[in-house]
């Protein structure tokens, strides 16, 4: 396995593809990622970043059955792998720590 470091993109990606599941492909991602984080990108940096996930381990792909909506054409189902669940996990965890380490007063805001 690649690499465990898992970027901000990556990330959002890897929580989508779970989200997304059993249905996960490169547009449903895109499209998804857009409704959820606003984030706009476009499918060649998704598909690159679902290769380097699938490259790292965090995600597997198989073709999917053709469809007629898209003229007989297979898409690529990518789900999550027990080693993607395990970065996801770890990053959740670490997140969690750093944020219950945040004192109140840095919170406390006075409007001005």
């Amino acid at each position: 396995m690649k690499g465990s470091y898992l970027g901000e993109l990556e990330e959002l990606i890897l929580l989508t593809v779970g989200v997304l599941f059993p249905d996960a492909y490169g547009v449903a991602v895109m499209d998804e990622l857009k409704a959820q984080a606003g984030r706009s990108l476009n499918i060649s940096a998704v598909h690159a970043v679902l290769t380097r996930l699938e490259e790292k381990g965090y995600v597997k792909s198989e073709m999917g059955q053709p469809t007629e909506e898209r003229g007989g054409r297979r898409k690529r189902i990518f789900t999550l792998t027990a080693a993607g669940k395990n970065v996801l996990e770890e990053s959740q965890a670490l997140r969690n720590q750093l944020y219950a380490m945040i004192p109140k007063p840095a919170f406390e805001f006075k409007l001005t």
